[in-house]
Formats: C-alpha cells, sequence, structure tokens
C-alpha cells in the first residue's frame, strides 16, 4: 500500500509538472496516459486528485492544463529571504506611481506568514501592503489589465496584439512576443523586451524591441505561440546599459570627474559593474565605465550638480555644458 501510494504522488507531481511545462492549450487524455505511464481510465482520476492542489481546467474541449492565472505556489522562506520579497515588492512600488494590487496582497500574505515567527517584522510589513493601498496612489486600470496580459503571455509564451503611442503621439499596432519583463528605477517606470512585428512597416526578422509598458494602450492576447531562443539571456543584453537601454554597438567609456564634496558618496555604491575608480590627490577621484549608449546618465550626472564633470566622451560633455548653460540663463546668470 504504501508503496502503491508513493507510486500515485510521483505521478502527481509529474502530471504537474507536464501539465505546467507543456503547450499553453493543454494535453489530451492519451497523451497524459503515455507521459506519466497509466491507462487512460485512470487520467480522470489523476486529474480529479490534482485538481484538489492545482486548478485545473480546459482550455479547449478534451484538453487539460493548468490555469496559471490561478495557480498559488507553495513557497518555504527564511525570515531573511522573506524580507528580501518584502524590499523587492517595496522597491518596484515606490519607483512607480501606479497602483499595483498583487503586490499589496503578496505584502500581506508575508505579514500573516510571520506572525508567529517573527511578529515585528510581520507588522511592518502589514503596514507596507497599506500604504502600496493608500488611496493617493494612481489608479489605472489600463496599465495593470496590460501589465496582466504581458504576464500570461510570457508565461503561456503567446503572442499579444498591442498599440504603442510614441513621444510625438502616433499610435501603431504590432504583433509582440514578449521576453522579458523589467522595472526601471530611474524612469519610474516598467519595460519589456522582445520581439515585434508590424503589419505596415518592415521589420528585421528577430530584432529585438523594448516598449515601455506605460505607452501601450490596448493589449490582446493571441492564440499564436512563439519560442524564445536558448542563447537569449537578458543579463547579456542589458548587462552594459545604464538602464534599460541596450545597444549593438561596442561600449563607450564615460569618464567622469566627482569632487571632493561628493567622492565619498560615489565611493557607496557600485553604479555600474565595469566601474572604475581613481583616487585623486585632492580628495576627488576620476570614475570610468564601458556604457552601452550614455543617453540614459544624463540625469543621473545632471543630479550631482557642480560635483561632477564630464571628461570624456565628447559629446556626452557637450551634451551636459549645454544643458547646464541653459538652466544658468534661467536663473539670470551668464
Amino acid at each position: 500500500m504504501g508503496q502503491r501510494l508513493d507510486k500515485k504522488l510521483y505521478r502527481l507531481d509529474q502530471l504537474e509538472q507536464i501539465l505546467l511545462d507543456s503547450h499553453p492549450n493543454g494535453l489530451i487524455k492519451a497523451q497524459i496516459a503515455r507521459r506519466i505511464d497509466i491507462h487512460p481510465s485512470e487520467v480522470p482520476t489523476y486529474l480529479a486528485d490534482l485538481g484538489r492542489r492545482m486548478p485545473v481546467y480546459e482550455p479547449m474541449p478534451g484538453r487539460y492544463a493548468i490555469d496559471r492565472d490561478a495557480c498559488k505556489f507553495r513557497l518555504e522562506l527564511t525570515q531573511h529571504e522573506a524580507m528580501v520579497v518584502h524590499l523587492a515588492a517595496r522597491l518596484l512600488t515606490t519607483c512607480t506611481d501606479k497602483y499595483n494590487p498583487h503586490a499589496a496582497t503578496l505584502l500581506r500574505k508575508l505579514a500573516r506568514a510571520l506572525t508567529g515567527f517573527a511578529p515585528l517584522i510581520s507588522q511592518h510589513v502589514s503596514r507596507s501592503a497599506e500604504v502600496l493601498d493608500d488611496a493617493s496612489r494612481r489608479r489605472d486600470p489600463i496599465f495593470m489589465q496590460i501589465l496582466e496580459t504581458l504576464t500570461g503571455a510570457w508565461s503561456l509564451r503567446k503572442k499579444v496584439w498591442l498599440t504603442h503611442e510614441m513621444e510625438d503621439g502616433k499610435i501603431y499596432e504590432y504583433e509582440f512576443s514578449p521576453y522579458f519583463i523589467e522595472p526601471y528605477a530611474a524612469g519610474r517606470a516598467i519595460h519589456v523586451i522582445g520581439v515585434r512585428k508590424s503589419p505596415d512597416r518592415l521589420e528585421t526578422a528577430g530584432k529585438l524591441r523594448t516598449f515601455k509598458i506605460e505607452r501601450l494602450r490596448t493589449i490582446k492576447l493571441l492564440d499564436a505561440t512563439y519560442t524564445i531562443p536558448p542563447d537569449f539571456d537578458p543579463r547579456n543584453k542589458l548587462k552594459d546599459a545604464w538602464g534599460i537601454w541596450y545597444t549593438e554597438k561596442e561600449p563607450i567609456e564615460v569618464v567622469l570627474r566627482f569632487s571632493r564634496q561628493v567622492a565619498h558618496r560615489i565611493r557607496e555604491t557600485q553604479w555600474h559593474h565595469t566601474e572604475k575608480i581613481e583616487e585623486q590627490e585632492d580628495g576627488s577621484l576620476i570614475w570610468r565605465a564601458q556604457i552601452a549608449g550614455w543617453f540614459e546618465m544624463l540625469s543621473w550626472i545632471k543630479g550631482w550638480g557642480s560635483g561632477c564633470i564630464v571628461l570624456a566622451p565628447d559629446d556626452l560633455r557637450l551634451a551636459v555644458a549645454e544643458d547646464m548653460a541653459k538652466a544658468a540663463r534661467n536663473y539670470g546668470g551668464e
């Protein structure tokens, strides 16, 4: 009896993983029987037993899958790991002005789980959830609907049809395959990277594009599926970027001089994985890094005011100098 039970539990685990990994339209009973090595007549019993722990449904008549939107994953965390989840949720919602009900729900679940184990941490996690639910946060149901649809499409490897508004107000339509979703703290936004196909404009086959999700206006989940190439790794794409924007060109060396007054703040943080710091006798420092496009650095550089001087490249130095000159004129300076 014990061996039979163990074997059934093993097959249920197999079935769960197979349905999670399977085609988004699910599997038929014959496929399930063959994959977990049981008689087809046993499949309904296994599906019923799995349904007690996972939301099993029929996306198409006679085909069975796990409803990912209703699926709740089992997770065990230490208090230190729980704190990482708390900080991640807080960072996400403090770096965007949008209300995200999923972040607040996540923190409430975390708070309940920590109640008996770490009551003080639980109390503060619960308070963080209240902050995220505050009425002052901007409610944007269109943004949330687009983000949720992209999440589902990415999970199921299904394409979407979307409309994207450019900075000049023009709107374009695309068929889009999401490869990765990335938050961008400096821009207080979330971006999606993937392959797009335009019905009225030529596109380079397989060319990756990045959309700011806040600029997407409509979205529709399609039945068509896609495959992410095995060599796609967002870490390689973004490793030399300052933020979210990357380029196929070689990185450019950016050289900055920070004054003695702000040098200690620069030392406290690693701003880029390629950075090198050269201490100067007067207490200032020279900061160097290989950056894939310096445009995103502009606001960071200008934020240091007179404490930062661009030494290279020349076009970045000129862009900052011109902007500083305009700012001086705005305040009546020459």
